[in-house]
């Protein structure tokens, strides 16, 4: 399994991805939004994504994990 986090403090602005999916690495997950600009946090490894653990309009922190893959 493998974590994918933000890596800043910001609010989700959109989800990519959804339970089922199979994505590859350096595809785009979710895209934050943060002073005004958004920044898209792309997976490290690719796998299927087991658990979305965020949702759009959530304020998140930097380290926190979004999506889950297998």
């Amino acid at each position: 399994m493998s974590d994918v986090e933000a890596h800043i403090t910001g609010t989700v602005w959109k989800i990519e991805v959804k339970v089922g999916d199979t994505i590859e690495e350096g595809d785009t997950v979710v895209i934050l939004e943060s002073m005004k600009m958004e920044m898209p946090v792309e997976a490290e490894d690719g796998g299927t994504v087991a658990e979305v653990r965020c949702a759009e309009g959530q304020s998140v922190s930097e380290g926190e994990i979004l999506v889950v893959l297998d």
